[in-house]
């Protein structure tokens, strides 16, 4: 009952409002929803360590969005290539942190083991011949609370802590992460090596939320691959049990998910999710690249929609999409 009175409520507000006017709306209720961060006056970038990985070299920079707060952040340079190069924004969800999508282990060395969902998607990108920045997702692996190592060292994640504490001064986990995603993206835009005009992102599952909401809110961001999380908030977040991080309060009497990852249109969309996902239903998924098209089509960009609904669970496959992801920055 409550789902079908947003969706009359949204329906009603929608009334009389153009497609600009509409999509303005959306955009500024999801900053609002997602709540405001303070800016620290500098990123402070610090180089931490560099590493040859053969094919590529692989560094770690310290980053300082928000003051008193800094984070790490691998960028993986490909070999061989002169001149700038198309950029993507890599974001890991639930796990160990950014190491789990760069080829490494929780403690830092090489896995040289079988891959995990995430197969390895940062070294993916970065062989496809684009520079990858992957930054430490707050709340995972190193970013962890004290409180909650104290009282697990092995909690997988400070996800419960961190929202129900800024949900108390009316912000969201959801909203710092974007934050700092988008602080990233100033640096990233800033490298010498980066072409600052053929910049994009890709999530998986978690990641994905703080993707299509970072492009949402930067248009800087001119492609979007979103993994393991395209659905409708109707068939997943409220039917399915997830992390208490996945919610935003008031978000549904704005906008379903497709509607808001609309707002991404007309620039590329990638959406890709894995058959057998218990999490993401692919009944879900099917119906979000329906209403997807839909918003594309009226946009008269249905070229720039894509979508990869491949055999497997809630996992990464990147069969289509990483070198969809690379044409549609370089033009190729």
């Amino acid at each position: 009952m409550q789902y079908e009175r947003a969706t009359e409520r949204r329906l009603e507000e929608a009334l009389g409002e153009t497609g600009g006017q509409h999509k303005e709306r959306l955009i500024r209720s999801l900053q609002e929803s997602l709540g405001e961060f303070e800016r620290a006056a500098s990123l402070n970038p610090v180089l931490l360590e560099e590493a040859d990985c053969g094919g590529y070299i692989r560094q770690r920079v310290e980053l300082t969005v928000v003051p008193g707060l800094s984070f790490g952040a691998y960028v993986l340079v490909p070999k061989g290539s002169s001149g700038k190069l198309p950029g993507v924004i890599a974001l890991h969800g639930h796990g160990y942190g950014s190491r789990q999508i760069c080829g490494l282990n929780e403690d830092g060395t090489a896995d040289s083991g079988p891959p995990d969902g995430y197969h390895h998607f940062a070294v993916q990108l970065a062989g496809k011949g684009m520079i990858v920045i992957a930054p430490d997702v707050i709340g995972f692996g190193e970013r962890r609370m004290q409180a909650d190592l104290a009282a697990d060292p092995g909690a997988p994640s400070s996800c419960y802590r961190m929202s129900t504490q800024l949900l108390m001064l009316g912000k969201t986990l959801t909203g710092l992460r974007v934050h700092e995603t988008l602080g990233a993206l100033d640096y990233f835009a800033e490298r010498e090596d980066v072409d600052k005009a053929s910049i994009g992102i890709a999530g998986f599952s978690g990641g994905s939320l703080i993707a299509f909401a970072a492009a949402a809110l930067d248009e800087r961001l001119r492609a979007s691959v979103l993994i393991g999380f395209p659905n409708t908030f109707q068939e997943s977040i409220m039917a399915v049990h997830h992390c208490f991080c996945n919610f935003t309060p008031g978000i549904l009497t704005h906008g379903e998910l497709p509607e808001l990852m609309g707002l991404l249109a007309p620039r590329p969309l990638f959406l890709e999710s894995g058959q057998d996902d218990p999490i993401f239903p692919a009944h879900g998924f099917k119906r979000a690249v329906r209403e997807l098209q839909e918003i594309y089509r009226q946009q008269g960009a249905e070229n720039r929609l894509a979508y990869d609904l491949f055999p497997g669970a809630h996992q990464v496959s990147g069969r289509v999409s990483f070198d969809w992801l690379r044409r549609s920055l370089t033009g190729e």
